[in-house]
């Protein structure tokens, strides 16, 4: 058996999330049946990211072990016939035995667009939160350094028992891009919905709801009503997955 690493972007509108369901459009259903028509065997992939409904991808990664041979050029190309346009197959490579796009991943990395113009954008409303308030990025940048770290985040996701809720947040950034506000979240690992809670809380922090000082007490309520609404799933995009280098 070899194991093999492939790069993905999707358009998460048409599925109903990553992982696939019963009588559902999944990316992950999609890909997978994909690879069992073009290799003739069932193949099982692994995903970085179990991304919600609604939610897209610029950099996803999923890993399949399989005893087929294949030229990846080949293959790329029949998949992406396959899949395509909403998903498309970027990068095919081998990799390490024993790799695993979900578990051996060391940190995964998010980005959330919200519009911040007064009147809305036809072309990105599938792509970007409109919020035609002004906000206040001092205080949402101000809210979001006290997340750094490792935290119970327990008030900003879900996780099903005996689970940890325990992360560890890399870096968080509050930037102004022309007339999008990206909030860019890099962490070993997320719980559901975490992201969303965070884009959420932020916003009511920018809009002067919640306090910007407010942010360690919330953490330490370990409860979700504490915190703000869950943003939309449409702004938010899997940008990145970074592993260990020997696995590569």
């Amino acid at each position: 058996m070899a194991s093999y690493r492939m790069l993905l972007a999707y358009d998460g509108a048409p599925f109903r999330g990553f992982a696939r369901q019963p009588d559902q459009i999944t990316v992950q259903g999609t890909l997978e049946d994909a690879l069992s028509k073009v290799l003739s065997s069932e193949i099982k992939i692994s995903g970085a990211g179990r991304t919600d409904a609604g939610v897209h991808a610029l950099g996803q990664v999923v890993s399949f072990t399989t005893e087929k041979s294949f030229e990846s050029q080949e293959l790329l190309r029949r998949l992406n016939s396959i899949c395509g346009p909403e998903i498309a197959v970027l990068e095919i490579e081998r990799v390490s035995d024993g790799f695993d796009a979900r578990f051996s991943a060391a940190s995964r990395t998010y980005e959330y667009a919200i519009l911040t113009r007064e009147i809305h954008d036809p072309f990105s409303r599938h792509t970007a939160w409109h919020h035609p308030r002004p906000l206040d990025t001092q205080a949402m940048s101000k809210a979001a350094s006290q997340l750094l770290g490792e935290h119970d985040f327990s008030s900003f996701g879900r996780v099903e028992p005996p689970k940890s809720p325990v992360r560890r947040i890399e870096s968080i950034e509050v930037e102004i891009e022309g007339d999008l506000l990206i909030v860019r979240v890099t962490a070993n690992s997320f719980l559901q919905q975490m992201v969303r809670s965070i884009v959420g809380t932020l916003i009511a922090v920018g809009e002067g709801t919640i306090d910007a000082d407010r942010i360690g007490e919330i953490l330490e309520t370990r409860d979700r009503s504490a915190a703000g609404p869950v943003a939309p799933p449409h702004g938010l995009f899997l940008v990145s997955v970074d592993y260990p280098e020997e696995l590569l």
